[in-house]
């Protein structure tokens, strides 16, 4: 079944058609206030002053991103693309509609590496992407994924040929200590020869407190019942501090199928492409349309770390890397996401790429790629 729907109409006439808390993951890349002139127009002002250009554009965001609010589910979270032009106006704005504790991050997207040469100043590479929830406390955001797993951090084997890592047990936090959390400052009894742990003395046992590397008290990471339950994932060894020798307890950290990382908050094109990687992916499908898509990388990543089932919205939908998106993430991992995009009718400006390919509006490219998609998977 074809996981994309689309809608042509201005989205601020489709959203309020919608029912509220519908959708579990909204993506938008709405026009930057650049100025430019691309297959559409991207320039809000009124008059010729700086000041009134970014009213303009808060103006046209704000009645969108508050009906974006209503129809977010409470599991929902909001990935919105802007670079900096209009990223402070944004970041205000999306503090004032979805709330400041419903920050999840602003992640720096390398969708350039090379750099903009053009103009002065530095070579930008980068853009940004806001993320907030619509309920932090219930939202669904797993901000790790499989794809930064890498083997050689656990250059350590078992017996049985499974591969693992030793992390302190001792919380390196310093948040974390004896005042903050009193119950996990105890002391447990390890043998470096053998590498045994317990909770409880033996013969032989060395009791071992948490410490930090300048020897000032700590508190472990796991507590007394955990320790008892999993003795086989911790191991007692010697080591060299800061202050000398001293015995310490670790954990068995290991490598299994499926194993995830947190995200950082940089992701880079090698990971999940470039505007040029995107102007090809669009070329192979359609033609040289678009000077700016996003990447599908970009939005497949948002998607792995909302829930498999989700319910995706694009209000401005573009070219269309949304929906193309949720069609290769459903087929990598076998999700049920549908996608619903938004677009309108915006004329094509005369002479650019899209027009010249034939397509008379923005929505007869965002329409185009997506049966193409479809065709294509199917």
């Amino acid at each position: 079944m074809d996981p994309n729907r689309f809608v042509e109409g201005d989205n601020l006439d489709v959203l309020p058609t919608l029912a509220a808390g519908s959708f579990d993951v909204i993506y938008i890349d709405p026009p930057y206030n650049t100025g430019n002139e691309f297959a559409y127009a991207d320039d809000f002002r009124d008059g010729r002053r700086r000041h009134t250009k970014h009213l303009a554009w808060v103006s046209m965001m704000r009645p969108r991103l508050l009906e974006a609010r209503r129809v977010l589910s409470s599991r929902g979270a909001i990935f919105v693309s802007i670079d900096d032009n209009e990223a402070a106006h944004l970041r205000l704005l999306l503090d004032e509609v979805f709330g400041e504790s419903n920050f999840i991050a602003q992640i720096v997207v390398n969708l350039n590496p090379k750099g903009r040469q053009l103009g002065g100043g530095f070579a930008t590479s980068h853009e940004y992407l806001l993320v907030y929830a619509r309920s932090a406390r219930h939202c669904a955001l797993d901000a790790a994924t499989t794809e930064t797993v890498n083997q050689r951090d656990f250059p350590l084997t078992a017996a049985d040929g499974r591969a693992f890592r030793h992390l302190p047990l001792r919380n390196t936090n310093k948040k974390f200590n004896p005042v903050s959390a009193r119950t996990l400052h105890f002391p447990v009894w390890g043998e470096p020869t053998t590498g045994r742990v317990s909770s409880e003395p033996f013969e032989g046992g060395h009791e071992i407190w948490p410490v930090f590397g300048d020897g000032t008290p700590a508190v472990w990471r796991w507590s007394r019942p955990k320790i008892d339950a999993q003795p086989d994932d911790l191991v007692c060894r010697s080591v060299n501090g800061r202050l000398g020798p001293r015995i310490d307890v670790f954990q068995r950290d290991w490598l299994h199928e499926g194993r995830r990382k947190k995200l950082s908050t940089i992701w880079t094109a090698e990971e999940i492409g470039s505007t040029d990687t995107a102007v090809a992916e669009l070329k192979v499908i359609l033609a040289h349309v678009f000077e700016s898509p996003k990447p599908t990388g970009l939005v497949r990543r948002i998607l792995t770390t909302m829930p498999a089932d989700s319910e995706v919205l694009d209000f401005f939908a573009g070219s269309g890397t949304t929906g193309h998106a949720v069609a290769l993430q459903n087929l990598a991992d076998g999700g049920t996401r549908r996608c619903l995009s938004i677009n309108w009718a915006e004329p094509t400006r005369p002479g650019s790429n899209a027009a010249l390919a034939g397509y008379r509006t923005v929505a007869d490219i965002t329409r185009a790629r997506l049966a193409a998609v479809a065709a294509a998977l199917h």
